[in-house]
């Protein structure tokens, strides 16, 4: 199932998709080049604003504010590991300079979670988000449950680690 049409932001995350972001914070950003290439980046600082935006503080990402400046379409994917399901959110970027009333309003939120690493942030983007869909993986066709890629996970990762 793809992607509708572009829809106008306010489309809701549900609970499970705002659970996933705020757990992990780990998203992986799909941009587009200034040649049309695709580009993408993991960005570690995402914070669910509201049930309808996303943003995550930049703070090393010159290529990703790059592609930004001449589109600022976004996909992000975040994904539980050990569970095998996430969501995928599309949305229009809006970048938010430090220094700006916007940016004291809601920097606070990278304060809380990260501490000093916030004083890095150099800007948020913001995302309003347009589209959200599950992502799964195919066990789950298969009948797998949450607990059984829960357990083959973390037994794969025990082996990697051990």
């Amino acid at each position: 199932m793809g992607f509708s049409k572009r829809k106008a932001a306010g489309v809701k995350l549900n609970a499970f998709s705002r659970g996933v972001i705020e757990t992990f914070r780990l998203g992986f950003v799909a941009t587009v080049t200034s040649d049309g290439r695709p580009s993408l980046s993991p960005k570690g600082t995402f914070v669910v604003l509201d049930e309808e935006t996303i943003a995550f503080g930049e703070i090393r990402s010159p290529q990703t504010i790059a592609n930004l400046g001449h589109c600022a379409e976004v996909e992000v994917n975040f994904v539980d590991q050990w569970k095998r399901k996430g969501v995928r959110v599309r949305g229009t970027t809006r970048i938010v300079e430090s220094g700006s009333d916007e940016f004291a309003r809601i920097y606070p939120e990278w304060e809380t979670l990260w501490g000093d690493l916030a004083k890095r942030v150099n800007r948020i983007v913001v995302i309003p988000v347009e589209d959200a869909k599950p992502l799964t993986t195919p066990p789950y066709d298969d009948g797998a449950t949450e607990e059984d890629m829960i357990v083959l996970y973390k037994a794969k990762y025990a082996e990697i680690y051990p």
